[in-house]
């Protein structure tokens, strides 16, 4: 089975988007969702420097926009699963037939903006821990008064919280954890220092009408298969203050019978976390048009095989 994921904030590097727009039409429609949300996506993918596109107002809307872009280029295909990091659910709503691609660019938009705006209020702050077990590294970053805003998976956790919060954690590690790294974000994304972003998204979300998906979406929020469009819009709103399970969202995977898994440019977080933590899975990172023809083949590979009965397949 097929997953198609697209990933988070912090994927972006400068110039990641220019040789996609080189793609027949594609400098079209990054055009027209530009005119839509009122930020020059084509600048600040090709032109900007890594300080201006690491603003989230500008980073969100820019990843939206390469996900959609990529995952189009790929061609008419169907996994048996769509799912995103943080940000990357918006992209996954877009892939499944819940928003259009100018709604979610919309959508994405608010997102950025509001996210920015609740990160100013108070000086917060996100660190990634190296080593250590969740059931330990867990309960000590609730001791401390912060948030394990990302449980990744492979064992990847990261703390969200005030920057006092932080500088105890880093004074007070967990036990195995050995070192804390300060990640270059604009707030503690994915806690409740997000609540005014929520407020901000509900109220853009009111004016949409989504439509159940057309494959199965695995959320953040729990790792659960969501139905109905309205459920996922909901999750999609309050995923900003909650925190992102990408754990369960693999456990999910396994249990749908993933074999193999594509990331979304601009790809390479998610795949490696998926070699680690779900080993035998065939992963393919779109980075540039160049990895589009292995993707499709690997695609291709993949539905080809789940259309043969197992015991064909392992020669019964």
């Amino acid at each position: 089975m097929l997953v198609l994921v697209a990933p988070g904030q912090g994927a972006q590097t400068p110039g990641f988007l220019t040789p996609w727009l080189e793609l027949p039409g594609a400098a079209d429609r990054v055009a027209a969702w530009s005119d839509a949300i009122g930020l020059d996506l084509a600048h600040y993918g090709t032109q900007a420097d890594a300080d201006a596109i690491r603003d989230t107002s500008v980073a969100q809307p820019l990843l939206v926009a390469a996900g959609i872009l990529s995952a189009s280029a790929l061609g008419d295909i169907a996994p048996g699963a769509v799912a995103g990091h943080s940000v990357g659910e918006i992209t996954a709503a877009a892939f499944a037939g819940v928003i259009d691609d100018t709604a979610a660019l919309r959508l994405v938009r608010t997102r950025g903006l509001a996210m920015a705006e609740a990160a100013s209020l108070t000086p917060t702050g996100m660190a990634a821990l190296l080593g250590g077990d969740p059931e330990t590294t867990i309960p000590h970053l609730e001791k401390l008064g912060l948030t394990p805003a990302n449980v990744n998976g492979a064992g990847q956790i990261v703390a969200a919280g005030t920057l006092e919060q932080l500088a105890a954690l880093e004074a007070e590690k967990p036990e195995g954890v050995r070192k804390v790294i300060a990640l270059k974000v604009a707030g503690a994304f994915h806690t409740p220092h997000m609540a005014p972003a929520v407020d901000a998204l509900a109220r853009a979300a009111e004016a949409l009408t989504p439509a159940d998906p057309v494959v199965s979406y695995v959320s953040n929020k729990d790792g659960q298969e969501v139905a109905t469009g309205a459920e996922i819009l909901s999750r999609l709103v309050g995923q900003v203050a909650n925190p992102v399970r990408w754990d369960l969202c693999m456990e999910t995977f396994k249990k749908l019978g993933v074999t193999t898994l594509v990331e979304v440019c601009p790809g390479g977080t998610l795949t490696g976390l998926a070699k680690r933590a779900m080993p035998g899975v065939k992963t393919l990172a779109l980075k540039t048009p160049d990895d589009l023809d292995a993707a499709r083949e690997l695609i291709a590979e993949a539905v080809t095989s789940a259309a043969v009965p197992a015991g064909v397949r392992e020669g019964a």
